[in-house]
């Protein structure tokens, strides 16, 4: 009786444990592959929230002094002033996004929305004051506020088998921009004389990367509810 009971309780543990093997493939096949074009998007939605976040570490400190006529002591503020808002920004938002998973894309297409919006308001502000605003508000809810629920939805999406290289291609993108941006800038400015039509630039970037990743995402919700109501 010893014997069958042991016996027995192997069967229903090697049972369980074949049943959970298979769900966890099955949850893993349902999963994104590297190359598809939810996680193109997220690519390439983190190369234009770069570009604009690299163009105010690069170039924002220039178009202060040359444009807006800031002396030293103000150009440092204000360019300090975009990293350290940041951080309780990524701290508060990572949060909210963990509290409500569920709504993490709206999180994103939203900071997204107002991080663009404030790039454009850094050339069009009519004063300092309102200058110093669009700033602290860009470090607030832009690239710093974003990045934990941008690395968040990728390892959601990303097969388990591929997610290092999801990981690497993210990273990619987003360091290229580190590259493309101030070059771009600089080669702008020689050509226009001004810094300005940089900034405009990269808002309509950054608006671009999140339509493409709306439209996407919502084409994937529908996919998704019509497979499960077939």
């Amino acid at each position: 009786c010893v014997f069958t009971l042991i016996i027995r309780g192997k069967a229903k543990s090697d049972s369980a444990q074949a049943e959970k093997q298979t769900q966890t493939v099955t949850e893993d096949e349902k999963r994104a592959p590297l190359f598809s074009g939810l996680l193109c998007s997220v690519y390439f939605l983190y190369f234009c929230t770069c570009y604009g976040y690299y163009l105010i570490v690069t170039w924002l400190p220039s178009y202060l002094q040359t444009e807006r006529g800031f002396d030293g002591g103000a150009i440092g503020l204000a360019s300090a002033l975009v990293a350290v808002v940041g951080v309780p920004g990524a701290l508060f938002f990572s949060h909210l996004s963990d509290k409500f998973r569920n709504s993490k894309v709206k999180v994103i297409l939203g900071l997204e929305i107002v991080a663009a919006a404030m790039l454009a308001f850094t050339v069009l502000s009519p004063n300092t004051t309102m200058l110093m605003v669009s700033l602290t508000l860009y470090g607030l809810l832009g690239k710093m506020a974003v990045d934990p629920i941008l690395i968040s939805f990728v390892s959601e999406q990303a097969s388990a088998k591929s997610l290092g290289r999801a990981f690497s291609l993210f990273n990619f993108f987003g360091m290229s921009s580190a590259v493309v941006a101030p070059t771009l800038t600089g080669f702008i400015s020689d050509v226009t004389g001004s810094k300005e039509i940089s900034f405009v630039i990269s808002a309509c970037l950054v608006v671009t990367g999140t339509l493409i990743f709306a439209v996407v995402t919502l084409y994937k919700k529908k996919a998704t509810q019509r497979i499960a109501s077939a």
